[in-house]
């Protein structure tokens, strides 16, 4: 990780300290996750506002079941994992209530676990180290959802942290560096947690704390990427044969729509109450979610998709309807697809096939392929 480089760093520190933040953008009306909204007057959120008694108290009661299950600060969430692994599993399907969102996220995760395990790790990597990637980083952060509100001041409170987090994972691990997709991952992450603790939750999943590592969908030539986009084409022709044959009449393949489904969790372009909910199950489940959703959607548009040629084709698969979007259909239909034997077995034949035409990443091979097959079948 590199040893203290004083002199420059705080040099550099200070240059930083001297971007002031820009002016405020002008006060628009937000939604309840606080992204401004595109239409002030008849948009959905406006109807959620006017939540029922009964809704309400439903929620109230929910967050009391998950306030025990925890226990204070996450005291006794591993003994109820360990009694209750089901109830667990289920609830977290429904959806993790927002406000306990954070601290779940990071139970989940094994970000808290790292988070101790390391103190002052953090602010040493922000503050004393330098990083390659810094100038990048900052061109891309403005890019970072810049419809919500905590990222849109310029070196504004959110964007420092962006910063901050970015920076930080890209002298820890200086073989990754920095990608442009891994804004978004901590984006997310930052508006439902400090600085810290989001260091250490993207540390925990491009480093596998519980699940497969993900950093190979940040390294060079995106080799994880490259996996998964062969694994989902091979599943869209056996789970639905009738548009498999009909992407390969039109030469549709999945790095044309799906490549961002992967680098960014779907944490990139879509609704995000939908992303939320796939994120409670992929931190908790691992990345077959991102699989069944993808498998769900396809599925949910099968009969329109099947009938478009290229160009329409193209523009649809990155343009779902509102409705395909509604988690409570969208998810139910994915966890109905069970995938998690079939992504073990095309695991092992992507590396077979990978390893005969690549002999020297045999062994880095072998490690990730244990540790994914471990992934694909948890829980």
């Amino acid at each position: 990780m590199g040893g203290f480089i004083s002199h420059n760093a705080m040099e550099k520190k200070r240059v930083s300290d001297e971007f002031e933040p820009g002016p405020l953008p002008p006060a628009r009306p937000v939604d309840r996750f606080g992204f401004v909204k595109q239409d002030g007057s008849n948009s959905p959120e406006g109807l959620t506002k006017s939540r029922t008694t009964n809704e309400q108290e439903r929620e109230e009661r929910r967050v009391r079941k998950w306030r025990k299950m925890i226990g204070v600060g996450g005291s006794d969430w591993k003994h109820y994992v360990r009694r209750k692994p089901h109830v667990v599993k289920r609830r977290i399907r429904k959806g993790i209530p927002d406000c306990l969102r954070g601290l779940v996220w990071q139970l989940i995760s094994g970000s808290r676990d790292l988070l101790l395990m390391n103190p002052g790790v953090y602010e040493q990597l922000v503050i004393y180290e330098t990083s390659a990637a810094e100038l990048d980083i900052i061109r891309d952060i403005s890019r970072t959802f810049p419809s919500h509100v905590f990222f849109q001041q310029r070196h504004g409170p959110g964007q420092r942290s962006l910063y901050n987090v970015l920076k930080a994972y890209s002298v820890y691990d200086r073989d990754v560096g920095y990608v442009q997709g891994m804004g978004f991952l901590a984006g997310l992450l930052l508006l439902y947690m400090s600085e810290e603790d989001a260091f250490w939750l993207l540390v925990a999943l491009l480093k596998g704390a519980i699940h497969a590592p993900m950093e190979g969908l940040y390294q060079v030539g995106l080799p994880l990427v490259q996996q998964y986009l062969s694994m989902f084409e091979q599943l869209v022709k056996e789970y639905l044969p009738k548009l498999g044959e009909h992407f390969s009449q039109e030469m549709i393949n999945p790095s044309m729509y799906a490549s961002q489904w992967f680098i960014t969790v779907f944490s990139y372009s879509f609704p995000f109450p939908l992303a939320l909910r796939i994120w409670d199950v992929f931190l908790y489940e691992g990345f077959k979610i991102v699989f069944q959703v993808g498998l769900a959607l396809l599925r949910y548009c099968h009969d329109d998709l099947v009938k478009l040629p290229f160009e329409k084709l193209v523009h649809a698969l990155r343009n779902f309807p509102e409705d395909a979007m509604n988690p409570d259909t969208l998810l139910p239909m994915a966890h109905s697809i069970k995938v998690s034997k079939r992504l073990e077995e095309l695991l092992q034949e992507y590396w077979k096939k990978n390893q005969e035409s690549q002999k020297p990443a045999e062994s880095s091979g072998k490690q990730l392929q244990t540790k994914q097959k471990h992934s694909f079948g948890r829980r």
